[in-house]
């Protein structure tokens, strides 16, 4: 049969989603001639992120193919807001659902390929192809449990700092009330049904029940973890450790096919499990050599003398998904540290707003406090958004302007009024709390900006932090970090584990894929949890160290193997292997639709 067509939808919520469809789609295209499919990519992510994968033919198409959880904040879900994106969405489903299905035939495709829209499924089963879902959650399960009681700790509002706003003020602005069952449930129920449509599920790891699939465990998502611990029932996590293939399945959804075509069978529903799908690091000069290690470290800006790892570990600091605008500061400045902060344009009656603001205010070299780190390039999370009450900033330090990227649709992103701290320049030894020791540095990425100049990173970061490119490729980041601090999700989690890097991550507490992803960590690699009130504090040394503590074993191990080629190339073979599978498994289902036409 001629080559296949492969339409591969990403949903738009997350970078993860985007990183892996794009690993997949390279081992695909990376096929021998003869197996080589063609792929098009269909999402809402940006095209840059799929890079790797257009370079080798994949072909992009934007589309805005799922509904998005509404996130404030880094770890904040707006569960109102989240319901009134889905309403719409699925408002919408049946005109976008006809747009989908036209193109699918324009395109003459041979199956669709989803990671994790339901509606991909959907158009699949519309236009009468088999459709396969490669992920390791689906998004009926995350909307689902919007009805949890489970309320989301409001530490944005514990931890307060005396210049920021009145502590009920974000809860006013953005109340997290559960989502009523009667009001999610139907909306839930038709995610679901489009997830019932695939016919192949790869789970991949890291993965939690997939309620389309296996009839047990069964919606709602809320049942399946103990909202007193935010832990998941034994009963679930023993589900999780069998095997796929003995589990009962839901039966097939018929295909639909045109009313003079005859009925078109469907594959019978089987799940397989997958390898972790993950970006590899640079083959040539690899992270992992002295000489790749060394141009990577001072595309940074890193000194030579902090080159080599038996001397100098690194933490990466890494909240991807995030835009951040870095503050601007006013014209007219010098670089002494100045006793005259800035007043607060949330908190008037702060003490700072005491001492009058100067024109020529110098904003000080580390912006730290004793329970504060600000960090060019790391979510404030504890913010409240602004308000039409909120007063007018006076200062000359231009508040960080955050939105939230992608899951966020434009019409809902939030801006965030954020103060500088009060500093005390006779007491500043605050820093020794954010890395273990002198022997510690500290890498941000995700910062927004296009170019840092070295007098924004001496003003803005604390010695021994420096500002990653945006652009940098994290695979090669992550293979040279000691450490690395950031969010729970697959894309850092899948990298954290292939490169054998401890992992300090911050919870997000509504986002039930976390529960699969823990157990990933604790199985297949480190991972120390860091509370919010800590990260925001810039206590972060202690959580740190126990990381490398634990895992620094097998990070050593795994840059000796690596530095001579050692399993270098098996995330590669396992990729193909699965390729292979996926095209071999359609053309099956082609083959024996051919015969099946001819009796």
């Amino acid at each position: 049969m001629p080559p296949l067509c492969f339409a591969y939808y990403c949903s738009g919520h997350g970078y993860g989603h985007a990183t892996r469809v794009s690993a997949f789609a390279c081992h695909l295209l990376n096929l021998p001639t003869v197996e080589r499919p063609t792929v098009y990519i269909t999402s809402s992510a940006p095209k840059h992120v799929f890079a790797e994968s257009i370079a080798l033919g994949a072909r992009y198409r934007y589309a805005e193919i799922d509904p998005v959880i509404v996130q404030p904040l880094a770890y904040r879900v707006d569960r109102q807001k989240s319901v009134e994106v889905l309403k719409s969405f699925l408002s919408r489903k049946d005109d976008i659902l006809e747009t989908e299905r036209r193109w699918l035939e324009e395109i003459g495709a041979h199956a669709v390929l989803s990671d994790a829209a339901f509606l991909g499924c959907l158009a699949a089963n519309s236009t009468g192809i088999p459709s396969i879902l490669i992920t390791n959650f689906t998004f009926d399960s995350v909307y689902s449990y919007l009805s949890t009681p489970l309320m989301q700790v409001d530490l944005e509002v514990s931890s307060q700092l005396d210049y920021l706003a009145p502590k009920d003020n974000f809860t006013a602005l953005v109340p997290d009330i559960p989502v009523a069952s009667a009001e999610i449930d139907p909306l839930v129920a038709q995610i679901h049904e489009g997830y019932r449509c695939a016919d192949l599920l790869l789970l991949l790891p890291g993965y939690i029940p997939i309620p389309s699939f296996p009839i047990y465990p069964s919606l709602p998502a809320p049942d399946w973890v103990d909202a007193s611990s935010n832990t998941l029932h034994a009963d679930i996590v023993e589900y999780l450790s069998w095997t796929p293939s003995p589990r009962v399945l839901h039966p097939s959804v018929p295909l639909r096919s045109s009313s003079h075509l005859p009925p078109r069978p469907n594959p019978p529903r089987s799940i397989v499990s997958a390898p972790l799908l993950v970006r590899p690091p640079t083959a040539t000069p690899s992270p992992y050599t002295d000489e790749g290690r060394a141009r990577l470290l001072s595309s940074i800006g890193v000194p030579p003398e902090l080159h080599d790892p038996a001397q100098t570990k690194i933490l990466i600091v890494s909240f991807g998904g995030q835009v951040f605008r870095a503050p601007s500061r006013s014209p007219s400045r010098n670089h002494s540290r100045s006793n005259t902060p800035s007043p607060s344009p949330i908190m008037p009656s702060s003490p700072c707003s005491e001492v009058p603001p100067s024109p020529m205010s110098s904003i000080p070299p580390r912006l730290a406090t004793p329970s504060h780190i600000w960090i060019p390039g790391a979510p404030p999370t504890s913010i409240p958004p602004a308000s039409a009450s909120t007063a007018p900033s006076t200062s000359y330090f231009d508040v960080p302007e955050v939105t939230t990227l992608p899951p966020t649709p434009n019409s809902l992103q939030t801006s965030f009024n954020i103060s500088p701290p009060c500093f005390d320049e006779d007491n500043d030894p605050f820093d020794a709390r954010l890395l273990p020791d002198e022997s510690w540095i500290a890498i941000v990425c995700g910062a927004s900006k296009e170019k840092w100049s070295e007098d924004d990173k001496a003003a803005g970061l604390p010695d021994g932090f420096y500002v990653a490119p945006r652009d940098v490729y994290m695979p090669d980041l992550t293979a040279v970090g000691d450490v690395l601090l950031g969010k729970l999700g697959y894309g850092t989690v899948s990298e954290c584990v292939d490169a054998c890097t401890p992992f300090v991550y911050v919870s997000r507490p509504l986002f039930i894929e976390e529960h699969g992803l823990r157990l990933l960590l604790d199985n297949e690699g480190v991972g120390v949890e860091l509370s919010r009130q800590s990260y925001e504090a810039g206590d972060w040394a202690f959580a740190v160290e126990e990381a490398w503590m634990r895992g620094k074993g097998a990070k050593e191990l795994k840059r000796t193997e690596a530095f001579a080629g050692i399993g270098m190339d098996n995330k590669r073979k396992e990729g193909l292997e699965l390729a292979r599978k996926v095209v071999s498994w359609t053309q099956d289902w082609w083959i024996n639709l051919r015969v099946s036409n001819r009796k």
